[in-house]
């Protein structure tokens, strides 16, 4: 599956999602991908960080990571959001880099790529799926092939049963979760590397 591009484009305060993402990431390349682990730009006020000191350390432990850029969603050819649930939606910081990539889309650059998304919540009621429900109501503007992970595997179930994507509570990421995640990867990576043999076809048969 070495013709799959995926940039996984994370925020996290607190360190869970950041988890989820690097796991993501390793299972992304066992299965061949190339993959660009990416954070988006935290924009809440510095004072406001500081004043808590686990946002700050998490800030702090993440700072080797690259910043997302339109730049990086033109080289993927597949997509994975993971991001914190932040009252029943997405958190502002992905908004705010979401919303850098108006031209991206009015070119079509988004369009046909597949992507999926995954989150976490304070409790199981917290929003979670209205988070992923959102997000993906998003993307269908792009023209994204949405990938779910529907009940496609016992992973899903086993781990909370959320088809839209998989979810969690912080600190609460065990070793069913981490089924979970894999197996929502592998079959976006799959379906993007599907999708990417089709586009080569295409190209060949034009030339």
């Amino acid at each position: 599956m070495s013709n799959v591009k995926l940039a996984i484009i994370f925020y996290s305060t607190y360190g869970t999602n950041h988890a989820i993402a690097e796991h993501a990431a390793e299972s992304a390349r066992s299965k061949g991908a190339e993959v660009r682990l990416l954070r988006v730009a935290e924009t809440a006020p510095e004072h406001v960080v500081k004043g808590q000191e686990a946002w700050a350390q998490q800030l702090e432990k993440m700072s080797d990571i690259k910043v997302a850029t339109p730049e990086d969603m033109d080289w993927a050819n597949a997509y994975l959001f993971v991001a914190p649930t932040r009252f029943g939606s997405m958190p502002s910081q992905l908004r705010a880099f979401i919303d850098t990539l108006g031209g991206m889309w009015f070119q079509g650059k988004l369009a046909g790529k597949p992507v999926s998304a995954m989150t976490s919540a304070q409790n199981l009621h917290g929003g979670q799926e209205a988070t992923l429900l959102g997000l993906y109501t998003t993307l269908m503007h792009w023209g994204s092939v949405i990938v779910a992970p529907g009940f496609t595997d016992a992973a899903i179930a086993e781990a909370g049963g959320n088809p839209y994507g998989f979810s969690t509570q912080p600190g609460a990421l065990d070793d069913k979760g981490r089924a979970a995640i894999a197996h929502q990867t592998h079959r976006l990576v799959e379906i993007a590397a599907k999708l990417a043999d089709v586009s080569e076809a295409e190209v060949k048969e034009a030339a």
